[in-house]
């Protein structure tokens, strides 16, 4: 275990202040404003501009996001510079900007979501079955990462707030879907790229890993004032394209202020402190904790301890989620009918573990991943058949949001480290692939957790 105890309570500290103050930031600035925005673009009648609109937003955030620029980086230092860094990091930001932009098209037309989603992964798993196996994990896993943690509140409130005003919507049939479409599309292009730069059979040797994306968050580990100002600063300047986008497009194009606008900058605050705070709890807290935790079970040779370990962290760090309390909560507001919060909450939770167990399983054993994920999508795709329809959307989109500022570090070096430390494993092969189980695993329980509760519901309801 980590030998500075104190420190390690100052970072769980850290974790519990920057949860409060994130969920704080998106309950008064980012969801209101997402659900406005959504108000004023619909009063306009234009579907063009909405769309635009959707597409400089995910563009915009996408191309500074210091995950996305990790993962690019990543791809092209283990190809030896065959994919494009920088191609790569615009391709990636254009597709979530056209994906964000056909999200609120699909919203406002009513088309139905479940149906564009099981194409997408179907297109997703067809890409994955030609694509050079030394790519796949790191692709899998991209999505999860390359989501922005202020993006993905945010669309969540555009999409919420079109459900809500356009008639004949539902919020909970209609309004989510975002976050699910907006994971695909990194995956689908990295894959697409990697066979269009290397062709089907990479034929390169894997360079070594040069560094971790858990650990490319930017915030140093000194705690002067100077230095605090600038990891603030730092933290801020990631949501700065955001904040453009919104205010030309609030100013220049709908020409109006933002009609809460004290909201909406304390809302901006609460989310870069509350980003901070996280981030230092994750060095000194949790990410210690997840390190120290894989050396240690490796060392006791016992593969059952690791495999108890990978569902606990994964059911752990989910429960801490401020991102999924605060997706759960704005959609029982919201909804036509009253949710479980706690109920989705832990059904979640139990997911990401079961998936991260599921990868965990994949890695030491070696199994193949497009095949591992082909199952598992294929009996999603039965689970959405015959699940209540107002709640599959909803199911899709828990899985990214779930995967953010808690779980994806300590997941993604959990991994890394198991695979640099069992022998036959890769740490790009294999070590990647955890966070795309991990995103997986949400769907099937609250998918199935629908399924029996209508049944029940049902079988006890009594005959008229």
């Amino acid at each position: 275990m980590p030998e500075d105890m104190m420190l390690l309570g100052l970072g769980f500290l850290a974790v519990i202040l920057g949860a409060t103050f994130f969920i704080m930031g998106l309950e008064i600035g980012i969801f209101p404003l997402g659900s406005n925005l959504s108000g004023e673009f619909l009063e306009k009648k234009s579907i063009l501009l909405f769309s635009l609109f959707g597409f400089c937003l995910g563009f915009g955030a996408s191309i500074a996001e210091p995950a996305i620029i990790s993962i690019a980086t990543q791809a092209g230092e283990v190809t030896h510079g065959k994919l494009d860094a920088l191609i790569l990091r615009f391709l990636i930001a254009f597709s979530v900007g056209a994906i964000t932009a056909f999200g609120i098209l699909r919203t406002i037309l009513g088309w139905p979501i479940a149906n564009i989603i099981i194409f997408g992964y179907g297109i997703v798993l067809c890409l994955g079955f030609l694509a050079p196996k030394e790519i796949l994990g790191l692709a899998f896993d991209s999505g999860s990462i390359a989501t922005n943690v202020a993006t993905v509140p945010l669309i969540v409130g555009l999409g919420l707030g079109i459900a809500s005003v356009v008639s004949g919507r539902k919020v909970m049939r209609d309004g989510f879907g975002f976050v699910a479409l907006a994971v695909i599309a990194p995956i689908a292009t990295i894959l697409a790229y990697s066979i269009f730069a290397l062709g089907v059979e990479a034929g390169f040797e894997i360079a070594p890993l040069a560094k971790e994306i858990a650990q490319e968050d930017g915030i140093s580990r000194s705690f002067g004032i100077l230095s605090i100002v600038l990891d603030l600063f730092h933290t801020f300047f990631n949501l700065v394209p955001i904040i453009v986008t919104i205010l030309f497009f609030q100013y220049f194009i709908i020409k109006k202020p933002l009609p809460n606008i004290n909201g909406a900058i304390f809302g901006f605050i609460f989310l870069t402190i509350g980003l901070y705070a996280f981030i230092l709890g994750i060095q000194f807290g949790l990410f210690p904790i997840g390190e120290a935790m894989a050396k240690n079970l490796i060392e006791k040779n016992n593969v059952f301890y690791i495999y108890l370990f990978a569902f606990l962290i994964g059911f752990a760090t989910t429960m801490a989620e401020p991102a999924l309390l605060a997706t759960i909560k704005q959609a029982d507001a919201m909804a036509e009918r009253r949710l479980n919060v706690a109920m989705f909450r832990t059904l979640v939770a139990l997911g990401i573990g079961f998936g991260i167990l599921m990868g965990t399983y994949r890695l030491v054993n070696g199994y193949d991943i497009w095949v591992t994920l082909f199952l598992l999508y294929c009996f999603i795709i039965f689970l959405a058949a015959i699940a209540p329809k107002d709640i599959v959307a909803f199911a899709f989109d828990l899985g990214g949001v779930s995967i953010t500022v808690v779980t994806l570090p300590i997941v993604t070096a959990f991994g890394l480290y198991l695979a640099a430390n069992i022998e036959g494993r890769d740490a790009l092969m294999d070590g990647f692939g955890l966070i795309a189980f991990a995103s997986v695993f949400p769907m099937i329980t609250v998918l199935g957790y629908s399924i029996v509760s209508a049944f029940i519901a049902k079988m006890t309801a009594p005959i008229s």
